[in-house]
């Protein structure tokens, strides 16, 4: 049996993040992975550290407090993180799409985002590759990349530097508890005794979940990705499309959408790598713990991907991947303390924002589980929100 102050359920982008903060304040920490670092959603999804994609209030408050960190990030952990800002786009392809963009665009910029509606020719100005039949776009320069595989690697490797733990192949298989504390985790290793458990198992959230009697209200939401071969610059920055934000934001419409490609959410994701490979997505499905590609899905991402940037009709594709995003009714993830549970902690449900929220998740989470304390800024993503909902109900 070994032991730590705090044990980390997950080595993902978020616990890592959170492992790293914690380590820097000196605390004693071990995060446990059934697998690999990154084995799971952050080793499956895109480059995006999307603002514009937020919805304006707590959504992209936090996008901005974590967008300000990345530019210094790399220095910090000592790697290279792949890091560039070259903004991001939305494409709007219709004028029903450019009225919900436009009041879209306007509450973004109340709260702080630098973000522009383009019309069609600034559009093409922009990313020439597009379409011509496009009706304009949204663009913001505080878009930025980033290589998430790279970056959960870097907060592991600089959260060991500072003394944390990292156990790989170690399953957790049940958690400790006397008179309703938490005291540790069972693993297929032995035991861990620990005065705090933090689950960031992404996905597999709620059955970390089940172990203490707790109901997490997170669902795993498949996306699949092409990837092209290595081509010379095509896309400047990463593009979205309006398509893709109705899916993400308001899934009753896509669950409602009579086309094959609508109730798979399929919507433009695209970006190019370093290497110049494009990264073309995506969907937004519910199709429970599958990770498996669908020839369905596929075509549908390339259809509408060919539609929208003609150009890549002749680029060769050579592989493809999925991922599950741990989807949230209220599209927020799940931060902080669980009440009824002392010394048990959320820090999961970040969706397709895994990525861009991780590195002000882990600082604010840090601060937290250091000081015993729930700072202000991470409240409104109790888990008590969804809670009182079912009570209420």
């Amino acid at each position: 049996m070994t032991a730590a102050e705090t044990v980390i359920i997950g080595g993902g982008a978020i616990g890592t993040s959170i492992a790293y903060y914690l380590a820097r304040q000196g605390r004693e920490v071990l995060l446990v992975e059934r697998a690999d670092l990154a084995a799971g959603s952050s080793g499956a999804c895109d480059k995006a550290v999307i603002l514009q994609s937020k919805n304006p209030g707590l959504h992209l408050q936090l996008a901005l407090k974590s967008a300000a960190i990345y530019p210094a990030l790399g220095d910090e952990l000592g790697a290279d993180l792949e890091y560039s800002r070259d903004g991001g786009m939305i494409v709007i392809e219709t004028e029903e799409e450019l009225a919900v963009m436009r009041d879209f665009v306007r509450r973004q910029q109340e709260i702080g985002l630098s973000v522009d509606l383009l019309d069609r020719e600034e559009a093409l100005t922009r990313q020439p590759a597009l379409s011509r039949h496009i009706v304009g776009a949204t663009h913001s320069a505080m878009d930025a990349e980033v290589n998430p595989i790279n970056l959960t690697l870097a907060f592991a490797r600089a959260a060991r530097r500072l003394g944390a733990r990292i156990a790989l192949g170690t399953n957790v298989t049940g958690i400790l508890t006397e008179q309703g504390r938490v005291t540790g985790v069972v693993t297929d290793r032995g035991e861990i005794r620990a005065r705090q458990v933090v689950n960031c198992a992404g996905a597999y959230a709620p059955e970390v979940g089940r172990m203490v009697g707790l109901e997490i209200p997170i669902k795993p939401r498949r996306g699949q990705i092409l990837v092209s071969e290595p081509v010379p610059k095509l896309i400047h920055g990463d593009i979205l499309s309006a398509k893709y934000i109705v899916a993400k934001h308001n899934p009753a419409l896509v669950a409602r959408a009579t086309g094959k490609a609508a109730r798979m959410g399929v919507g433009l994701s695209l970006g190019q790598t370093h290497s110049g490979n494009l990264l073309i997505g995506a969907t937004r499905e519910f199709v429970g713990y599958d990770r498996g590609t669908t020839y369905g899905a596929l075509t549908a991402i390339a259809t509408n991907a060919v539609r929208l940037v003609p150009a890549i009709k002749h680029i060769n594709l050579i592989r493809t991947f999925a991922g599950l995003r741990p989807y949230t009714p209220d599209g927020l993830p799940i931060l902080g303390p669980v009440p009824e549970i002392k010394g048990f902690y959320m820090a999961a449900g970040h969706e397709g924002d895994g990525v861009a929220l991780a590195p002000v998740t882990g600082m604010l989470m840090a601060e937290c589980l250091a000081a015993g304390q729930v700072p202000e800024t991470l409240r409104p993503f109790s888990i008590t929100r969804f809670q009182t909902r079912q009570e209420a109900s």
